[in-house]
């Protein structure tokens, strides 16, 4: 056997695990549906309801206490009785999570 087609081989085959790897971490999203989805369930109480929402669909880079995330931004309007609030969201686009829930305006 020839050690430098060996070699060239093994070499080729880590380039090609790293490169799958990377295109797999990146298809690992939450889809932004079922993201807004799972906002709207949470802030849906008794006696209120979302009225409207939106969410971006493409995730933005966010950095927070010096940790980098890939995020979706997004809104919704919660109505009670005759009185709207609107939120804004912030949620990891990895794993759904909401990172920043703020009352806007």
């Amino acid at each position: 056997m020839n050690w430098k087609t060996f070699i060239t081989g093994v070499a080729a085959g880590f380039a090609a695990g790293y490169v799958v790897k990377e295109l797999s971490n990146k298809n690992n999203m939450v889809s932004p549906e079922k993201v807004l989805t799972a906002i709207k369930t949470t802030l849906d109480d008794e006696g209120t309801s979302i009225r409207g929402s939106w969410i971006m669909m493409k995730p933005e880079k966010f950095t927070r206490n010096s940790l980098d995330y890939d995020v979706y931004k997004g809104g919704l309007t919660k109505v009670d009785g005759n009185e709207s609030s609107q939120f804004e969201f912030i949620a990891d686009a990895n794993t759904g999570t909401i990172l920043d829930l703020y009352q806007a305006g």
